[in-house]
């Protein structure tokens, strides 16, 4: 319809004088072209993002109307803050229906906001639309980012929109903090890709007390900063992060430091085997047990030195945008890959990361799809089965080895459709 109203427009348009049958041909081919450059061409990667986000906002409202609400964590939520509000500042303390409170200052924070707004956590519809507020602020931040660093065509975006109802879920029918943390941390690498990096390493701060996962980026970051910044500089913006932290914690530090400690930053939590995701295959014993826990971390290790030497260190300088950000969520992704445990929950802390760090792969195309859809297929599985915990750490396996190997930088503006 644009193309037909500016052929009209335009009376000096050759397309004008064709026959009326030529004319439709015509017509018809340049929207072919016009859809092909807003499919592939990453300039038009903003117009998709707005066409989708338009959706999102229809699919988030049908979502919240149509689908039932279930409550999984957001009662115990309440219920911890509640307990802060009326002037518990012991974090041994502080529990709820699913137990004690394991996520740091700021969680406490936030969600007392939401105590407060929600009418003390009971008006759940409008937390739905909070939190579908926040899945499109989520959606817009990747949209800038991925723009920024020109690491995808535009068609990601449907992927983004139409494919996933996990990460949907988990946003508006859920009600988790991890997405609350994830678009904190989006907002961070917003700021690290225009090269602000105090400002970024402020708002990294106050992601990781959301919820400590986000310390999983923390590796490539501190590269990042060496390479740009210096080892002083460098330090002082690690101090400043630890600043953030003992301001956000110091209600709680003063009442029962080690108490807090001990239960926001607690590494060696276990998980229960009927909620693994990533390591359903396994027997329960042997999820269960120390020796691959510490066999995980050393996989992960080894992995972080091999992003070093294979991938970061021979990047150029300065670090481009798109450098930046392959840094940065290649330190996340093989963490996550390396998890003890994955839940349902922990799919949005990589799902928006996935395709840049795929097509900045030497994989074909075809073979990024299908990775794509194998994981989005897993993920969706519920409750997880011994063949799609399997195919998701397979998935995990092929995407790590791929970061390892030597890139073939994709000029994703000649990506055609075959």
């Amino acid at each position: 319809l644009c193309n037909i109203i500016y052929y009209l427009m335009n009376s000096h348009d050759p397309y004008l004088y064709l026959s009326p049958n030529r004319m439709s041909v015509a017509l018809v081919r340049k929207g072919v072209e016009t859809l092909k450059r807003l499919l592939f061409e990453p300039e038009y990667l903003v117009v998709m993002g707005v066409l989708c986000l338009i959706a999102e906002t229809l699919i988030n409202t049908v979502i919240i109307e149509k689908v039932r609400y279930t409550e999984i964590d957001w009662a115990a939520y309440m219920s911890e803050v509640e307990g802060f509000l009326n002037g518990t500042t012991d974090y041994t303390k502080l529990k709820g229906g699913t137990g004690p409170l394991v996520y740091p200052a700021g969680f406490v924070y936030v969600f007392a906001g939401l105590y407060h707004v929600t009418g003390r956590g009971r008006n759940i519809r409008l937390a739905q639309y909070l939190f579908g507020v926040l899945y499109l602020v989520c959606y817009s931040l990747v949209v800038v980012i991925l723009r920024k660093a020109q690491a995808v065509p535009p068609f990601i975006l449907l992927f983004f929109t139409f494919a996933s109802y996990r990460v949907h879920s988990l946003f508006a029918l859920r009600l988790f903090n991890d997405p609350v943390a994830m678009v904190i941390l989006y907002l961070a690498v917003y700021f690290f890709l225009q090269k602000e990096w105090f400002k970024g390493c402020i708002t990294f701060s106050l992601a990781v007390s959301i919820k400590m996962n986000i310390m999983l980026f923390a590796p490539g970051l501190f590269f990042i900063l060496l390479v740009e910044q210096g080892l002083a500089r460098t330090v002082g913006y690690i101090t400043a992060c630890g600043v953030v932290q003992l301001a956000l914690g110091m209600p709680f530090l003063l009442d029962n430091p080690m108490g807090y400690l001990k239960m926001s930053f607690d590494l060696g939590r276990q998980f229960f085997f009927k909620w693994t995701v990533n390591f359903r295959f396994l027997p329960e014993h042997v999820f269960l047990s120390r020796y691959l826990h510490v066999g995980l971390l050393l996989v992960h290790v080894w992995l972080l030195v091999g992003l070093y030497l294979l991938r970061w260190r021979t990047l150029p300088r300065p670090l481009t945008p798109h450098s930046l950000l392959i840094v940065l969520l290649s330190s996340n992704f093989v963490g996550v890959a390396c998890a003890r445990s994955l839940h349902y929950q922990f799919y949005v802390w990589y799902y928006h990361s996935l395709p840049p760090l795929l097509f900045s792969t030497s994989l074909p195309q075809p073979v990024v799809m299908l990775l794509l859809g194998v994981i989005e297929l897993c993920w969706n599985t519920y409750p997880s089965t011994v063949i799609s915990s399997f195919a998701l750490q397979l998935c995990h396996v092929v995407g790590a080895v791929a970061l390892l190997l030597p890139p073939r930088r994709r000029d994703i503006a000649k990506i055609k459709s075959r």
